[in-house]
């Protein structure tokens, strides 16, 4: 079906190909190249991450992490089930048992108290979803890590430009806390170049392991840096590195992230205002933002009260020739992880999986869009 109004549409600032051009010109269009610097830059000088590497994709990021973490078979990893495929795929692929948690009843991020009872000997990492870029509750996972000696990393897919204010007082970009994050530019995400994403490395110890499996396991950027006269094998590695043409792309919308942004809240408001009073007769969930956390604007989701509010959500947006819909399905339940997974009892993850619906959410829907689909919505008979 052709839709009027899609689910989603990637926006372009002007200057892509522009920049893919002059990246061409410049006759460096693999990895590393001078966009991928102008990007990694900024995204260490703007939210004070201590090293950031592109890669080809969130996913990548994420089995790097999994890769400097040195995650083994026997080693658990605790992370929410309301998640991405990807998320636990890195580190099964390393050999790890993956623990699920349940889903918070306010909120479809993890459930931060769930979290210690889980913990053994074998833990070796915990890892949080920001679900729709608004933050978990890092002081209690930081705390947590520090009592038993656990890494944190961060997937941070839908949180560009989010934040979390912690019991200190200080405002803190998400990504920034953990000791490892990962970020998504997929066509999806706020700012994005088709296929893309970022490995941030917050613990220094890593920094220079992480540039060698980055590289396909060579000392190949010392060698450039010219610390060292020839670049060897010295490590297990990929090629994770993303193309300079698309870090071009990518710059672009770097370059215009705080119009993006204004536009994308702007959006998110007008869906919640038209929205609240009748989710309020109607018993049906909004979006949550805890006090200590901010909103990044990436998507506007509803959480209704069954599966056929929902399935009548979805059917007449799309008689209407608009398109939403659901979101993450229950890993632990999933067919691969349902004989493998032992935590079973995730009545949230199974609301959110069954209850959720996300609305069309993009930089160049227009205001009259919103509001016919708001209006739509509170046309539905519920009952």
């Amino acid at each position: 079906m052709n839709y009027s109004i899609p689910f989603n549409k990637p926006h372009l600032t002007g200057k892509e190909m522009y920049n893919i051009s002059l990246a061409c010109q410049n006759g460096k269009i693999s990895g590393n190249g001078h966009f991928s610097q102008l990007c990694q830059s900024f995204f260490q000088n703007a939210y004070h991450f201590k090293k950031c590497l592109l890669t080809t994709s969130c996913t990548d990021a994420l089995e790097m992490a999994a890769l400097l973490l040195e995650i083994k078979e026997g080693d658990e990893i605790i992370m929410p089930a309301f998640t991405f495929v990807s998320t636990a795929n890195a580190f099964v692929l390393r050999g790890a048992k993956i623990v699920f948690a349940d889903s918070r009843s306010d909120f479809p991020g993890i459930d931060e108290s769930s979290i210690e009872n889980l913990i053994n000997t074998h833990t070796k990492a915990i890892v949080v979803v920001h679900y729709a870029g608004i933050a978990t509750n890092m002081d209690l996972i930081m705390s947590l890590a520090g009592k038993y000696g656990l890494y944190v990393i961060e997937d941070a897919a839908q949180a560009i430009e989010s934040y979390y204010t912690g019991s200190d007082g200080i405002k803190k970009p998400l990504g920034s806390i953990g000791h490892l994050a990962a970020f998504s530019f997929h066509e999806t995400k706020n700012i994005i170049c088709g296929e893309g994403g970022m490995l941030v490395i917050n613990d220094t110890q890593f920094i220079n392991r992480a540039e060698i499996i980055w590289e396909k396991g060579t000392n190949r950027n010392a060698f450039f840096r010219g610390e060292i006269d020839k670049y060897n094998w010295v490590d297990i590695g990929s090629s994770f590195l993303l193309s300079d043409l698309l870090a071009a792309f990518l710059w672009a919308q770097i370059e215009n992230i705080s119009d993006i942004q204004l536009r994308r809240i702007s959006i998110w408001q007008k869906y919640y205002q038209q929205l609240s009073q009748w989710a309020s007769l109607n018993n049906i969930t909004l979006p949550f933002i805890p006090d200590y956390a901010s909103n990044n604007g990436h998507m506007f989701y509803l959480v209704c009260n069954s599966n056929h509010e929902r399935n009548l959500i979805i059917d007449c947006l799309k008689t209407n020739k608009i398109l939403a819909t659901f979101h993450y399905q229950n890993l632990a339940s999933s067919p691969f992880m349902c004989n493998q997974s032992n935590n079973k009892n995730l009545k949230y993850v199974d609301r959110y999986s069954e209850c959720l619906v996300r609305l069309p959410f993009f930089y160049d829907i227009k205001d009259d869009e919103v509001m016919l689909i708001t209006e739509l919505i509170k046309s539905i008979k519920l009952t």
